[in-house]
């Protein structure tokens, strides 16, 4: 769902950038009650698998594919407040290093597909685990319906942006029911993406997961005829490092972009596809960095098709973990450098 430039017009460009970069402020000041030395190369990482993750295409109709959008994922994992830096850190280096989303529209595609997915996710998401058993299922399964309707919501705030700046006058009925409803078939991919790699990094490290933080029912003992909490045995990973985790997600990443990505869908995602057909595309403007070495995801200069492909889904995710760990890691250390009063 990248928006690229020539689609909503400069003035409420402008302002969604205003907007975009406001949550940006107030994520880097929320974002430091939600990291720790242990969380923020988490953070980094999450990030990286989100762009590695959005590389794999899959196809939800007829000439028509989807990809992950991740703002569940980041929020469930890490936090919402880092959860929107995540996605804004991924938005950054695709605009800038694969020309994928314009540039002018930066500030559409943060507000849309980082800021407007944590909120819609992580509200519904906090909803139902209350309601729910307090179990790692119950996470696993308010993962699924929370990235579910994040996806179509993303798409719902697309074409509020387009009623109030689109630059083609096609009608916004039309664009809503389009968009609405080829996203509501990508939010199905959406969500069992983020529901599995919820559900895995719950297997292994449950105490990492910000969305699973103190769920888990105590266990019962039964003690005379009477149900009693049993004394909480410690988690042999809690309060562990984080490493093996970390290497393998990193290690999953690069096998996703540089060799799975290869395989992804090249039929035109559910934005292009509406654009296309609703003539929403009319007055598309070239990309700023068309001209980029790494441009569309290929290494310019390497003609294989594969490796082009795969070296340029590498550099994607090496750039994108060590631009996120290291902003994570600076607002990590003002944390610890000036504390915030209670």
């Amino acid at each position: 769902m990248h928006v690229p430039d020539g689609f909503i017009n400069a003035p409420v460009s402008a302002a969604a950038g205003v907007v975009a970069a406001g949550a940006v402020a107030v994520s880097l000041r929320g974002a430091r009650r939600e990291l720790d030395e242990r969380t923020a190369p988490l953070a980094g990482l999450v990030a990286a698998f989100v762009f590695a993750v959005q590389m794999l295409n899959f196809p939800v109709a007829a000439g028509t594919s989807g990809h992950l959008l991740g703002g569940a994922l980041a929020a469930i994992l890490v936090g919402p407040w880092t959860g929107v830096l995540c996605i804004a850190v991924v938005l950054l280096m695709q605009g800038i290093l694969f020309a994928d989303g314009g540039l002018t529209a930066l500030g559409v595609n943060i507000t849309v597909m980082g800021v407007v997915t944590v909120v819609v996710a992580y509200a519904l998401f906090r909803g139902l685990v209350l309601v729910l058993p307090r179990t790692r299922r119950s996470v696993t399964v308010a993962s699924f319906v929370a990235a579910l309707v994040s996806v179509p919501a993303a798409a719902a705030a697309f074409t509020l942006i387009y009623a109030i700046g689109g630059t083609t006058d096609v009608p916004v009925p039309k664009v809503l029911t389009a968009m609405v409803g080829v996203h509501v078939l990508i939010g199905i991919g959406e969500a069992v993406i983020t529901m599995l790699t919820v559900g895995a990094v719950i297997a292994v490290r449950p105490d990492l997961v910000h969305g699973a933080r103190g769920l888990t029912a105590p266990l019962k003992l039964r003690v005379d005829g009477e149900l009693v909490d049993a004394a909480p045995a410690a988690a042999p990973a809690a309060g562990g490092s984080p490493r093996k985790l970390w290497i393998g997600g990193v290690v999953t990443a690069l096998v996703l972009a540089g060799f799975v990505s290869f395989y992804a869908s090249a039929s035109p995602d559910g934005l292009e596809k509406v654009a296309a057909d609703k003539g929403i595309d009319a007055k598309v403007e070239d990309h700023a960095a068309a001209d980029s070495p790494l441009a569309d995801y290929g290494v310019k200069g390497i003609e294989a098709p594969r490796l082009s492909g795969g070296l340029a889904g590498v550099i994607g995710v090496g750039t994108t973990l060590a631009v996120g760990t290291g902003a994570f890691w600076v607002v990590r250390r003002r944390r610890t450098a000036a504390p915030e009063s209670v």
